[in-house]
């Protein structure tokens, strides 16, 4: 009689059946040996025992053997289950794993390009927030403390090459209240480092500073933007957010790295007291188109240049239409310890019929070094806006005029995640009385 031993050393069985293997074995090979004996017993004894007593532990001693094959034949089973699944695990549906094929609803094929991944598709949500305390000499205001924005950038990665991104901000609204804004809606699918495309709202690839930095003033040095790239809700006279098709990539170029960023879009509304980023219909045939080139290039390390065209038709009502394009150059460097930030632009309104063209020229400076926990800064920016600009004020209620001044202040990093700004701000107007503010700011992420 032959006995079939496993041995859980040399055995491919997975834990659990190799646990079942051990614990049912030692059983079986115990009554084995035990019905033996009382074989030998009945036979030295002369046969006194019952013939039926033998017959009965022979037949369960088949009964064991045929178990023990059904058994091992279910251990093969498992470990095809467990070694040759005809798919990758982790781009299965957990719903889907270890059933077999035949029990797929109907409809549902097996060889679809690509099945979604409940652990892999989760939203990844990062947050950025900011408090501050604020004043300035003019009259009719007073020193306040202010809620900024909540700002939720949510992203989640689709597959290999689709992501989904938002940047849901809750900021000031009408009067006192908060009112929810999705600034940044895009699908974006990587196809190479050469060729990427986003569609939804984006932000405009206007120069620098409106790419580099987002909502969240923790990323900034400084405790808001420059007057130039404010956003459109916050006075801004830039076209920051548009709704269409951004492409963008490296341009084969060595160790010069050349970057494109082409776009186009609805623009940006040209009705007094209407929304300025058109999410959903746009107020004339004309869309608006965006190229922007730049270089990182290898000797230099932290070093971008670039420049950018923005071009568009404006229809304000009772008007003639207007042509806006807008120049922009740029020479930042930025590095661990040291931020060196130069922009400059031209805003061309020309509009038809007319033999005169309105520039707005303007540009920003800053500078920054850290040392330490402490950043200190500073920036100079200028703008200047003919006083019978057709756009700025009629349209969109924005009082430019001529504006430049000085800002001081400095950072302080008090964790990875909480930064301090004290800053000073100066600004002369023509005709107006000069503005002297003083703001402290909290910045931080979670």
């Amino acid at each position: 009689m032959r006995f079939h031993i496993l041995h859980a050393a040399t055995s491919p069985v997975p834990l659990p059946v190799r646990t079942i293997v051990q614990g049912v074995f030692p059983l079986v090979l115990g009554i084995l040996i035990n019905t033996t004996t009382i074989q030998g017993q009945q036979i030295d004894s002369g046969g006194n025992v019952d013939r039926r007593t033998i017959q009965a532990l022979l037949q369960r001693i088949e009964q064991l053997e045929t178990a023990e094959k059904q058994l091992q034949e279910r251990v093969t089973q498992l470990e095809k289950v467990q070694h040759g699944p005809t798919q990758d695990s982790a781009t299965q549906s957990p719903a889907h794993v270890g059933i077999p094929s035949e029990t797929v609803a109907e409809g549902q094929s097996e060889a679809a390009p690509e099945k979604v991944d409940a652990n892999r598709n989760l939203l990844n949500i990062r947050g950025f927030g900011d408090y501050s305390f604020h004043g300035e000499n003019l009259k009719g205001t007073a020193s306040s403390f202010s809620l900024g924005q909540i700002d939720l950038f949510i992203t989640s990665d689709i597959s290999d090459r689709f992501r989904f991104l938002t940047d849901l901000v809750f900021e000031k609204g009408r009067g006192n209240n908060y009112e929810e804004d999705l600034e940044r809606v895009l699908l974006e699918y990587r196809y190479s480092d050469y060729f990427k495309l986003a569609v939804g709202r984006y932000h405009t690839a206007i120069g620098y500073y409106n790419l580099a930095f987002r909502h969240s003033r923790w990323w900034q040095t400084a405790t808001g933007r420059p007057f130039l790239f404010l956003f459109e809700d916050e006075g801004g006279i830039l076209p920051a957010h548009n709704v269409g098709v951004s492409a963008s990539g490296e341009i084969p170029s060595g160790k010069v790295g050349l970057h494109y960023i082409a776009e186009v879009g609805n623009g940006r509304a040209s009705t007094p007291g209407v929304q300025p980023v058109q999410n959903f219909v746009d107020s004339n045939h004309h869309k608006s188109v965006d190229l922007n080139f730049f270089s990182r290039p290898d000797a230099i390390p932290g070093l971008q240049v670039g420049f950018s065209v923005y071009r568009d038709v404006l229809s304000p009502p009772l008007s003639p239409r207007v042509g806006e394009t807008i120049l922009d150059t740029y020479a930042t460097l930025t590095r661990s310890k040291l931020e060196w930030l130069n922009e400059g632009l031209v805003i061309r309104h020309a509009p038809q019929g007319l033999p005169r063209v309105f520039n707005t020229p303007g540009f920003y400076t800053q500078i920054s070094e850290r040392f330490g926990s402490f950043r200190p800064y500073f920036r100079y920016q200028y703008v200047n806006a003919p006083d019978n600009e057709p756009i700025f004020l009629p349209v969109y209620n924005i009082s430019v005029g001529l504006r430049h001044g000085p800002s001081v202040g400095v950072r302080y990093d008090a964790s990875e995640s909480v930064a301090f700004k004290l800053q000073y701000d100066h600004t002369d107007l023509r005709r107006q009385q000069s503005i002297n503010a003083l703001a402290f700011q909290l910045a931080f992420a979670f």
